[in-house]
């Protein structure tokens, strides 16, 4: 019966180190041969026990009765052990990665739109290189170091996910082939031809012209069929551009095509007479702008008059979830802005508490990041009520649709001067119509038209307001 003797590296057993030991230094060679060699433990990755003494462990290498140094010795030259090793861009860590920012919670990738640079340019820290369109808002690609773009790694059009990499560039611009206008003159020069080759080009072709053609008897050729009265003339096709959607345009159709499946959207109407609104806009605009900042503009009294009303009719500020309706404490209100991309709807947090000044500041801070795209996705998250103002482009008047979840929208036109009787006498009025879209699995046609109608009190005398009446 043998026994068993277990030795384990003291150095590096469960490391990655490739040194092999089966003995350590200082243990003598009569304490390690008398007991004979059954199981060794190698301490070198990737190798596991032998627990066979006349098993074959390595080629030309068998464990028998031999003393385990004459067993080690014999392993060591005819082993040859493999040192894995990472490969790093550049030992002095010259490349960075210009990857995709975090975009969002409810965001979980976009549409690659554009390079704002090309390979070769020299970017600063924090200086854009490309746009991630999502679907809500457009967001940069930013540089995280200064240097040269060596290469992008994406395409424009493909799909990105946050951390994706676009782009790598060297912090000190080496090995970076810079793009000039003259590389590429040899590559246009190349595919034309020599006059050499157009000489032998032109000599079979001369042969060829000599010979006799032998005209084939034409057959009768078949009139082109005739198109019915009733068949449509359709436009050529070179005639049209195919352009793809934007994913801002198409997410903006699904909310909408949504909220046409899933609500019972009824709209009802008013007027709205300006007059004294517009009086008080003109009286005070000067004065306004010097203690303020901002212009007095009309939207400010709507969105107060909108507050008013959501505070007298609260099921308008509620929504439905599921089996019950979710009623709000607080009245954010969404703005709807119109931009070259598309339609953002930025959020007005807490609009019932704050003044005529702090919401014209607020629209105007939102209006001006929505149209140069800085806005930010928790800037339009949520609201509770829209406005939404066609007036601006000369819409007369319109029905809204419902900006889901929530349950109304308020939609405001165009002012046209119409003759309105007042005391009995027929006068000029700037008048507006206004309309409201509500859900009406929700929302009775009671509290919608009480609701329109404080709009129109509110609007029409602002004096309320500082009578509560």
């Amino acid at each position: 019966m043998f026994g068993v003797v277990r030795r384990r590296v003291a150095r590096g057993g469960g490391s990655s180190a490739p040194i092999l030991k089966a003995v350590r230094p200082g243990v003598s060679a009569s304490r390690v041969s008398s007991a004979p060699a059954a199981e060794i433990l190698l301490g070198a990755r990737g190798v596991g026990y032998v627990r066979n003494y006349s098993h074959v462990i390595f080629p030309g290498c068998s464990i028998g009765s031999r003393p385990i140094r004459e067993v080690v010795t014999s392993i060591q030259p005819a082993t040859n052990l493999q040192i894995w090793s990472r490969t790093f861009s550049s030992e002095n860590g010259d490349f960075v990665e210009a990857v995709v920012p975090f975009m969002g919670e409810s965001i979980t990738d976009g549409t690659l739109a554009t390079f704002l640079k090309n390979p070769g340019d020299t970017v600063a820290a924090d200086e854009p290189i490309a746009q991630i369109e999502t679907d809500k808002v457009t967001i940069d690609v930013t540089s995280p170091e200064a240097g040269v773009i060596k290469e992008f790694v994406a395409k424009e059009g493909e799909t990105v996910e946050p951390g994706t990499k676009i782009a790598v560039i060297s912090k000190s611009g080496e090995g970076v082939a810079h793009v000039a206008p003259s590389e590429k003159i040899p590559e246009k020069a190349a595919s034309k031809p020599s006059p050499a080759e157009k000489t032998s080009d032109e000599k079979p072709k001369a042969k060829v012209e000599s010979a006799p053609v032998v005209e084939k008897p034409k057959s009768p050729s078949t009139p082109p069929p005739k198109r019915s009265a009733t068949e449509p003339q359709l436009p050529p096709k070179d005639r049209e551009r195919r352009v793809p959607m934007t994913r801002l345009r198409k997410r903006v159709a699904t909310r909408l095509k949504d909220s046409q499946n899933t609500f019972a959207l009824l709209t009802t109407f008013n007027e709205v007479d300006m007059t004294n609104l517009m009086k008080l806009r003109s009286d005070y605009k000067d004065a306004f702008v010097e203690k303020h900042g901002v212009k007095l503009g009309l939207m400010s009294g709507f969105v107060k008059a909108a507050v008013s009303g959501l505070q007298n009719q609260p099921i308008i500020n509620a929504v439905i979830d599921g089996d019950d309706i979710i009623y709000r404490d607080y009245i954010d209100i969404s703005i709807a802005v119109g931009t070259p991309k598309g339609l953002v709807v930025p959020v007005i947090r807490n609009a019932e508490k704050m003044n005529f000044a702090e919401i014209e500041k607020e629209i105007n801070t939102l209006a001006k990041k929505a149209n140069d795209g800085s806005i930010s996705i928790d800037e339009m998250a949520g609201g509770s009520f829209t406005i939404s103002n066609g007036g601006v482009y000369g819409s007369l008047i319109s029905t809204p649709i419902i900006n889901p979840p929530q349950s109304a929208i308020l939609g405001m036109h165009s002012i046209v001067s119409r003759p309105m009787v007042v005391g009995g006498n027929v006068v000029p009025r700037p008048m507006m119509y206004i309309a409201l879209t509500y859900d009406h699995r929700l929302i009775d046609g009671r509290e919608a038209v009480f609701f329109l109608r404080r709009i129109k009190d509110v609007v029409e005398d602002p004096r309320r307001l500082l009578l509560d009446i």
